[in-house]
């Protein structure tokens, strides 16, 4: 008789879901397929030579430091580093003490999740929505209050109402999550004025933010917008960075900006979940950071990017039936794209698949999941030309629906 796991996992555990990004990617690992869907930066402009030259001298000057156990919040030189680049971007009145190293930021979101969320909890989330996010939140059991972005990001009107209706209803959000920048899957970035209107509200219902921020440092068209914790200060924003946007995702590392009473349980929480985030990883980004290497790697990502949002864009205008509408960033990875009404982009996926093309079910972002009609289309991993003939057949395949 085999044992009934069934009956011996948590609550927690028999919530949990798992991604439709890491199920649907199972489809697409064949050469034949055109794959729109992943969230991954282009491996052909990783500086190769630069990471065996980082990665040699740090096994070479840390020796056994660098395949040790580290420290819970991450080694010293690089949380200096760190700190000195949040500081640079405006943002004031950090130290040492405010800046965690994370096992990148999903581990941050797991954390976050963690330190605030008790079961039946109500946070607010952005609608769309990062997956990741309302993964690691409903882990937690959180129950979801949502707020729609249009093109200039969340829409603080309605958060404003929903607060009201939350306030009336004697019920406090733990947080509110939002990806200000280029969001994921969205594509659009919140204004400087929502920005600012977010901080209000933030002081008037007594609220705090978590931004999380992958992708702030990959724009290409216009100006920078001041960091949702450089307009409000640790106080009142918890920051969320990555490397695995702005460098290389097998770093598997990220940073955590908070004020202290609240990173001192983040850190007991992370001590729970895997002692210390990897040394060895620490020192190579170090190096790779401190020669000015990283921003040498981000500006040939700021070139390249845009020719291949651009390709896409231009194929969207010439493939997509009438009805159809997408979002046009200014950086980033992704572009959001409507279908026309009738159809149903979830139902429509593994068709698409037949038709050796892939991207993301729109479905994925809502926590209620209640929206079928959107897809989430990446441009970073893909050169141009095959942006042009992956968009072309998923425009071919939306035609025949119609």
């Amino acid at each position: 008789m085999s044992l009934n796991a069934e009956e011996l996992f948590s609550e927690r555990a028999l919530s949990f879901r798992p991604s439709e990004i890491r199920e649907l990617l199972k489809f697409v690992d064949s050469p034949e397929i055109i794959s729109l869907a992943g969230g991954m930066p282009d491996g052909r402009f990783f500086p190769i030579d630069r990471v065996i030259e980082a990665s040699t001298f740090a096994l070479r000057e840390y020796g056994k430091k660098a395949l040790q156990y580290g420290s819970t919040e991450g080694i010293k030189k690089l949380r200096v580093l760190l700190m000195d680049r949040m500081e640079n971007e405006g943002v004031k009145g950090i130290d040492l003490d405010n800046v965690i190293v994370s096992t990148a930021s999903q581990q941050g979101l797991s954390l976050v999740a963690q330190v605030f969320v008790n079961p039946g909890d109500t946070v607010i989330v952005e609608e769309p929505s990062y997956l990741g996010a309302i993964q690691a939140f409903a882990s937690m059991q959180a129950k979801f209050c949502t707020v729609p972005l249009d093109k200039d990001g969340m829409q603080m009107d309605i958060l404003e109402d929903r607060l009201k209706e939350l306030q009336k209803a004697h019920i406090r959000p733990k947080f509110v999550y939002t990806v200000p920048n280029f969001h994921n899957p969205a594509g659009v970035t919140m204004t400087l004025e929502r920005r600012k209107k977010l901080i209000e509200l933030a002081h008037t219902y007594d609220l705090l933010i978590i931004e999380d921020d992958p992708y702030g440092e990959i724009r290409f068209e216009g100006e920078p917008i001041p960091s949702l914790l450089a307009l409000g200060g640790k106080d009142r924003v918890v920051a969320l960075r990555t490397f695995s946007k702005i460098s290389f995702p097998g770093l598997r590392l990220g940073w955590i900006v908070a004020r202290e009473d609240i990173m001192s349980k983040i850190i007991v929480g992370k001590q729970a979940a895997d002692l210390c985030s990897p040394a060895m990883t620490q020192y190579i980004a170090y190096e790779f950071v401190s020669r000015g290497w990283l921003d040498d790697y981000v500006n040939v990502v700021r070139r390249e990017y845009p020719k291949k949002k651009n390709a896409m864009i231009s194929a969207l205008e010439q493939y997509f039936p009438v009805g159809s509408s997408w979002t046009d960033p200014q950086g980033g990875l992704f572009v959001w794209v409507k279908a026309p009404e009738s159809i149903d982009t979830a139902a429509m996926f593994r068709e698409a698949i037949n038709a050796k093309v892939a991207y993301v079910v729109g479905i994925a972002f809502y926590p209620h999941r209640d929206d079928n009609c959107h897809m989430r289309l990446n441009f970073s991993a893909v050169d141009p030309e095959h942006i042009t003939e992956g968009v072309h057949r998923l425009g071919d395949l939306l035609k025949s629906k119609i």
